[in-house]
């Protein structure tokens, strides 16, 4: 149950809030049309498989690892550095906008093509000024030298592994 409290979230991010742009906001898309189809469900459907996928692998990590979830009211107690937090400090994150970007050639909907904008600003301002400073007071000097060797948004091509005697 835990668990799926914490997916209200990204459920919201990638669900409720496109389905409302799609309902009210019909002026903004760009559509399908009969030529772009044959490229754009398959570029549409792949983005979005990719991302559930990194949702999953991420949620998955924070639980079975982290001992929490990734909702701010339920936080791991263990910092997960291993797997694909090896190579991106924030894969849930780039799981849905992955999953948004998808749905937005999907649907042809220049309103959700806005919103995964929005999304991923609003998220690098939150994380930059709230989730990394309440990081650094959790983990410390683990996160800070986490934080060094893992880029925010765009993956390392190697998989970073702290050291022993890094903590």
């Amino acid at each position: 149950m835990r668990q799926l409290k914490s997916l209200v979230l990204p459920f919201s991010a990638i669900v409720i809030i496109p389905g409302l742009i799609l309902i009210f906001a019909r002026s903004t898309r760009f559509g399908i049309n009969a030529y772009l189809a044959a490229v754009q469900v398959p570029v549409g459907v792949a983005f979005c498989l990719l991302g559930l996928g990194l949702m999953a692998v991420t949620v998955r990590m924070l639980v079975i690892t982290g001992r929490g979830t990734l909702a701010p009211w339920d936080p791991t107690s263990k910092l997960v550095t291993e797997g694909i937090y090896g190579r991106v400090r924030n894969p849930m994150i780039a799981g849905v906008l992955a999953v948004l970007l998808g749905e937005a050639v999907l649907c042809g909907s220049l309103g959700v093509l806005i919103w995964a904008v929005l999304f991923f600003l609003t998220n690098t301002i939150y994380f930059h000024y709230s989730e990394e400073k309440g990081l650094e007071k959790r983990f410390g000097r683990e996160y800070l030298e986490y934080k060094r060797h893992v880029p925010m948004w765009l993956p390392r091509l190697e998989r970073w592994e702290r050291t022993e005697g890094h903590a």
